[in-house]
């Protein structure tokens, strides 16, 4: 029989606070990599983009206690936590990943020619102040060409308030851009944490992108998204 061509790829936007919620989550990686195996046993590839979660956020936060620094030196900081996050996860998967974590989002031809075939995933990280992981996300998908991004993260759903701050906050299975945008507001801070950030956000209704919001603990999720299933989580298109 000839070999299966290979599908699409896959983006996903991994959540530092799964990664290292607070100290670093070997169980949730080990799961996580079963997962993603198992569907590269399908025939998938994957361009897996790493946030900088909690480590972003220490550091952000022990260099303001200390002296007064300004907007894009927060961004360094987490972009760097993004990298080691990355590093992380690629060596995780160096059987399968391309030997060099993505930094700088290529033209499309570029990145084609450099995600060979048989590579089946291709890790990516911050690249510089002004974009979140979220945005790379959204770039790196227009550039393979993919029309939907899975964003894990520590929140199963997305709700219309903070649930852990206001009492009686709904939940929210699908929602459109334009009534997304208007939670999320339109601002960007370093170290933010939103299910999809403020600018992401509009690039991604810019480029007409689907995200689907999946909690980080049920991992199964991710295959019936992808499989066109009955899912836990949420969906903004």
């Amino acid at each position: 029989m000839p070999e299966e061509k290979n599908k699409d790829v896959i983006v996903i936007s991994l959540g530092g606070s799964l990664i290292i919620p607070n100290n670093i989550d070997a169980t949730f990686i080990k799961e996580f990599k079963k997962t993603i195996e198992g569907l590269i046993g399908e025939g998938h590839r994957f361009v897996i983009i790493t946030g900088g979660g909690k480590t972003a956020r220490d550091y952000i936060e022990a260099a303001s206690k200390i002296s007064a620094i300004d907007n894009e030196e927060k961004d360094w900081l987490g972009v760097h936590a993004t990298r080691m996050n990355a590093h992380l996860i690629k060596t995780v998967f160096k059987k399968y990943a391309h030997p060099r974590i993505n930094k700088n989002p290529q033209t499309k031809e570029d990145l084609k020619k450099e995600f060979k075939d048989e590579e089946k995933i291709m890790i990516a990280a911050g690249w510089r102040p002004g974009w979140s992981t979220d945005y790379v996300a959204a770039v790196l998908a227009e550039r393979f060409g993919s029309k939907k991004i899975i964003n894990l993260s520590n929140i199963e759903y997305l709700y219309d308030r903070d649930p852990n701050a206001t009492f009686g906050a709904k939940k929210i299975k699908e929602i459109s851009w334009k009534d997304f945008r208007k939670i999320v507001g339109d601002k960007w801070d370093p170290g933010m944490s939103a299910p999809f950030d403020p600018i992401a956000s509009k690039l991604a209704q810019e480029l007409e992108l689907e995200v689907a919001i999946i909690g980080g603990y049920g991992l199964e999720n991710i295959k019936k998204y992808i499989n066109g299933e009955e899912f836990q989580g949420s969906v903004i298109r």
